[in-house]
């Protein structure tokens, strides 16, 4: 059955201003734009004074292992989202060898809490085939994480690769850029990638390129060692002949706010002298990640086992707590308990039935509750949540953030950690209805701009050539949307869904029609 939607605000995903049409989805894609279309049989949606705009695009977030979990994707396609890029910061849901199914599924529940081992894969394909054998609301563009590749050939030791283990490495991301990933992405925080020197950095983006696919980066460091890790990404792009994106662009503890419109000129540099980069971020000034985020990359070598070992000892236990509450001597390597205090940390995700009552509240004021030192709440945490506790830093400053998402290479995205039953961080529930809502209410850009970041310009990024915009021929992803549209969610509120939003297709399929989600399940992994 055919739909047309009849006399709506057609912003067309291009950044030019919008006007009035009707649109016609015929067989899943847009099969004509113009005033006064016939309706011929079509079912009629009357979009009155809605936008009508191509499907958001989240470029940034971890919905892999919930999409598998929840396909209906309730709190993304309430927000007009159509298509979302998972696999960042280093975790994807595969590939595996012989013996590092284990090490993955822990690698990723450090993240996302618990994963069982039928939720990782040995290769995309049968990632694809689990996700498209249950259904999903939206389409999804998957990344290849460096972290499994790494787990793969040799598991979580602290080293360089070995020129044979590179080359393990670049067959096993080979194999998964020609079945469909759209790139590989680095987290050079997250043990571990974070092991990984410039040669293995370098050949696995040679690989990239080779595809004609993309290198994505969570940076090695967002404190004082911004501008340095920047300079090393695109270092990293320079060598392999690479296009690259650096995620969720921001500077973290009040020492280095400031710094966002610096690497922004760098970047800018690069652009000019050829270099094919770009940034997406979120629309928050609070980020989040796990509890282990709070120790230095090398507390993890040998992974969560080795660590909660380590932890037993009265000296290393020491050594720790004042490298995390003093900081080190390294300008790069700040610890962020140090930059933003223990009341800036708060818990949002805890599976310890014991622990789970200490959500949403800071490791401060958890610790005084709890009779304890912030430290010591820690490291309770560490050892009985065993190293699933998600957290929410608020460490970011208002100017760098308006910097980041009003510039021309800025691509919109959620970064959001979806943990069911969990207080996590509003940005999963509300990022795109702010986007077009609340920051173009406030001036930020005209929303023509807000939908370009959301749409053409991811779309472009990551090569998904029949979406993205509004254009006969092309897919119908699409979001009918109200100028009111807003995203409730708060800290302290996290999973409100986002209003306005009163249909949205994916091909052509109502996934939301007057505002209701139908059950259709017409995603995909794409392309």
């Amino acid at each position: 059955m055919d739909t047309l939607i009849r006399d709506a605000r057609i912003i067309d995903g291009t950044g030019a201003p919008w006007f009035r049409a009707d649109l016609r989805i015929s067989g899943g894609r847009i099969a004509a734009v113009g005033p006064q279309l016939a309706a011929g049989g079509a079912t009629v949606v009357e979009a009155g004074d809605r936008y009508l705009a191509p499907g958001f695009i989240d470029a940034h977030c971890h919905d892999d292992l919930i999409t598998l979990r929840e396909p209906q994707r309730l709190e993304k396609i309430m927000q007009g989202v159509t298509t979302v890029v998972v696999g960042n910061c280093s975790f994807s849901l595969y590939p595996i060898a012989a013996g590092s199914r284990r090490l993955l599924a822990d690698h990723f529940g450090a993240l996302l809490g618990t994963t069982t081992d039928d939720e990782v894969f040995a290769d995309l394909d049968g990632y694809r085939n689990a996700l498209e054998g249950r259904g999903a609301a939206l389409n999804v563009v998957s990344l290849v994480g460096h972290a499994a590749l790494r787990l793969a050939v040799m598991g979580f030791e602290q080293r360089s690769a070995t020129a044979e283990e590179r080359q393990a490495m670049q067959r096993l991301l080979a194999a998964q850029l020609a079945q469909g990933a759209a790139g590989l992405s680095l987290g050079l925080v997250y043990p571990p990638s974070a092991y990984a020197d410039q040669a293995e950095l370098v050949a696995l983006a040679e690989t990239v390129r080779d595809h004609g696919k993309l290198l994505t980066a969570h940076i090695r460091s967002y404190e004082g060692g911004l501008i340095a890790s920047t300079d090393e990404f695109l270092s990293i792009l320079r060598s392999a002949g690479t296009a690259g994106l650096l995620s969720h662009l921001q500077s973290a503890g009040r020492p280095n706010w400031g710094n966002v419109p610096k690497v922004i000129e760098r970047l800018e540099t690069a652009r000019s002298e050829g270099l094919d980069v770009s940034f997406d971020m979120y629309p928050y000034p609070a980020g989040s990640t796990y509890l282990l985020q709070l120790l230095p990359p090398e507390a993890l070598a040998g992974g969560h086992p080795a660590l909660v070992e380590r932890l037993a000892g009265a000296a290393y236990r020491d050594d720790l707590r004042r490298w995390i509450e003093e900081g080190g001597n390294d300008p790069h390597r700040q610890s962020k308990v140090s930059l933003i205090g223990w009341e800036n940390v708060r818990l949002s995700a805890i599976g310890a039935a014991a622990l789970k009552h200490l959500e949403g509240r800071s490791l401060a004021d958890a610790a005084a509750s709890e009779g304890s030192t912030p430290f010591d709440l820690m490291v309770r945490l560490i050892v009985e949540d065993q190293g699933e506790t998600g957290i929410v830093l608020f460490q970011l400053d208002e100017g760098d953030l308006h910097a980041a998402c009003t510039h021309r290479l800025h691509l919109a995205c959620s970064d959001g950690l979806p943990r069911i039953g969990t207080r996590p961080h509003p940005r999963g529930f509300g990022s795109f209805a702010r986007f077009a809502g609340r920051l173009v209410r406030d001036g930020w850009f005209p929303i023509e701009d807000a939908v370009r970041r959301m749409t053409s310009a991811p779309a472009q990024r990551f090569n998904l050539s029949d979406r993205g915009v509004i254009r006969q021929g092309l897919v119908a992803d699409l979001t009918l949307f109200d100028a009111a549209i807003d995203d409730p969610a708060t800290f302290d509120d996290p999973v409100r869904i986002a209003t306005g939003v009163s249909h949205v297709f994916v091909a052509g399929e109502a996934v939301v029609a007057d505002g209701q989600p139908t059950g259709n399940l017409p995603g995909k992994i794409i392309p």
